[in-house]
C-alpha cells in the first residue's frame, strides 16, 4: 500500500486544493477528514463530495458537535478560560478534537502523513501539530501553506489548471474561524488596530445598541456543567446552541482585543461568543456561591495556566491533564441556579441559589438576627495584623 496522507479538510479553497497538490508532491494517496464542531454553513454531506471530487482516495465527516459541547467547551466553562481574561478559546478548543479525528483516521485507513492547511504565523499549526505529536509521534505532518510558501493566486491558479469543482471567485475581505463556542475574524482592514469593526464583521450577535427587550435566562449547573435552561433539561450543545441565539440577539459576547499570539507576534482579533461569555458569567458567580475562600483563590491561578496551556496548544498535556483533574474535584459542589439578564450586549447575574451554597443570611445581615459575634473580631484583627506590625517596629529602628 502506498504512502497515505489525512488532510484536515473544511471544504474551501485552501484544502481542496491540497488534496491533488499533496497527491502530486507527495504520491499519496489523500484522506479527506472534515470534522462538524458546529461551524454552520455547507451541509457536511455537500463538503464530503466535493473532497472525493477533488481527487481524495476517502472521505470522512465526523459529526462531533456534541463531543465537543461535553468534552471540551464544559471543561473551559468549568474553568472559566479567559485567555489575556478576555477570549474564550474558540479556536483553541476545536483544534484538539480535530486533532483526535485525525489521529484516528490515520490508524484506521493506514495514514503515514497528516496535513493541515495552516500557515506560519498562527498559533494553529502548534495545536495541530502538539497535538500530534502527543497522540501519534510516528505521523510526519505537511503544512503547504508553510511549507510550499503556498499563497491564494497560486492556489487559485493550481484549482483552474486541475479543473476542481470549487468557486475561485468569492473571497471573503477577513479570515473567520467559527464554531458552537464562538466566532473569530481578523485581517482585512481589521489590521489596522485603529480602525473600528463595522456590523459586516459580525454574524453572531446582533447590535447591542438598537433598543429591544431584555431577555431573562435561569441556568441550572450540576458540579460545575450546565444540565437546564430555565427548567428545561437540555445537553451542554443544546444549552450552548440556545444562549447563542438568545445572547447573540442582545449582543453579548462581542470582543475586540489585540493578544499575544503563542509565535511572539502581537494581533488583533474580533471574536463574538455569546452563549460563552453568557455560560461563564453564570458559572464564575455559582462558584462564588459554592465554593471555599481558599480553594477559590488558589482556582483562579489555575483557570489561568489552563486557559494559557489550551491556547498554547498543549490540550493533551501532563500538565494540562493534573489540572483537569483539580478543576473537576473543585466542581463537587458548583450545583445550583443563576438568573442571568442578557441586555444590551451585557450578561449579568441578578440572582443565584444552590443547595451547596457556603452564603449564611444569618451572619451576613446587619439586621436583627445577625448571628455574627463581632465581639470576635476585635482579637482577629489584632493577630492579623500583628506581623505587620512587627516588621514596621523593626523598619523604625532600623532607620
Amino acid at each position: 500500500m502506498s504512502d497515505r496522507v489525512v488532510l484536515a479538510y473544511s471544504g474551501g479553497l485552501d484544502t481542496s486544493v491540497a488534496i491533488p497538490f499533496l497527491a502530486d508532491k507527495t504520491g499519496a494517496e489523500v484522506i479527506a477528514v472534515a470534522v462538524d464542531v458546529g461551524q454552520g454553513g455547507e451541509d457536511m454531506e455537500v463538503i464530503r463530495k466535493r473532497a472525493l471530487d477533488c481527487g481524495a482516495a476517502e472521505a470522512v465527516v465526523v459529526d462531533a458537535r456534541e463531543e465537543f459541547a461535553r468534552d471540551f467547551c464544559v471543561p473551559a466553562l468549568q474553568a472559566n478560560a479567559l485567555y489575556m481574561d478576555r477570549y474564550p478559546l474558540v479556536s483553541a478548543l476545536s483544534r484538539p478534537l480535530i486533532v483526535k479525528h485525525l489521529a484516528a483516521a490515520a490508524e484506521q485507513f493506514g495514514g503515514t502523513h497528516v496535513s493541515h492547511g495552516c500557515t506560519g504565523k498562527g498559533n494553529d499549526q502548534v495545536r495541530f501539530e502538539a497535538g500530534l505529536a502527543a497522540l501519534n509521534p510516528d505521523l510526519k505532518v505537511i503544512a503547504p501553506a508553510r511549507d510550499y510558501a503556498w499563497t491564494r493566486d497560486k492556489a487559485i491558479a493550481f484549482a483552474e489548471e486541475k479543473g476542481l469543482p470549487i468557486d475561485v471567485t468569492k473571497k471573503s475581505p477577513y479570515s473567520i474561524d467559527q464554531n458552537l463556542w464562538g466566532r473569530a475574524v481578523e485581517t482585512g482592514f481589521l489590521e489596522d488596530i485603529w480602525n473600528a469593526p463595522i456590523e459586516d464583521v459580525y454574524d453572531y450577535t446582533s447590535d447591542p445598541t438598537v433598543p429591544r427587550e431584555a431577555d431573562e435566562v435561569v441556568i441550572t449547573f450540576a458540579q460545575g456543567v450546565p444540565v437546564a435552561l430555565d427548567g428545561r433539561a437540555l445537553s451542554p450543545y443544546e444549552i450552548i446552541a440556545e444562549l447563542n441565539r438568545r445572547a447573540g440577539a442582545q449582543g453579548v459576547g462581542r470582543l475586540d482585543m489585540v493578544e499575544d499570539r503563542l509565535v511572539g507576534i502581537k494581533s488583533r482579533e474580533v471574536y463574538e461568543a455569546p452563549g460563552a461569555i453568557a455560560l461563564i458569567s453564570a458559572h464564575m458567580e455559582l462558584e462564588n456561591v459554592t465554593v471555599e475562600r481558599d480553594l477559590a483563590r488558589f482556582k483562579r491561578s489555575v483557570d489561568q495556566r489552563w486557559g494559557e496551556l489550551v491556547y498554547d496548544g498543549l490540550w493533551f498535556s501532563p500538565l494540562k491533564n493534573a489540572l483537569d483533574a483539580f478543576i473537576a474535584d473543585a466542581q463537587q459542589h458548583v450545583s445550583g441556579d443563576v438568573r442571568l439578564v442578557m441586555h444590551a450586549g451585557r450578561a449579568v447575574v441578578t440572582g443565584r441559589r444552590s443547595d451547596a451554597s457556603l452564603y449564611d443570611f444569618s451572619l451576613a445581615t446587619y439586621d436583627t438576627g445577625d448571628a455574627f459575634d463581632q465581639s470576635l473580631a476585635k482579637g482577629f484583627v489584632q493577630l492579623w495584623s500583628l506581623p505587620s506590625k512587627i516588621a514596621a517596629a523593626r523598619d523604625a529602628r532600623q532607620g
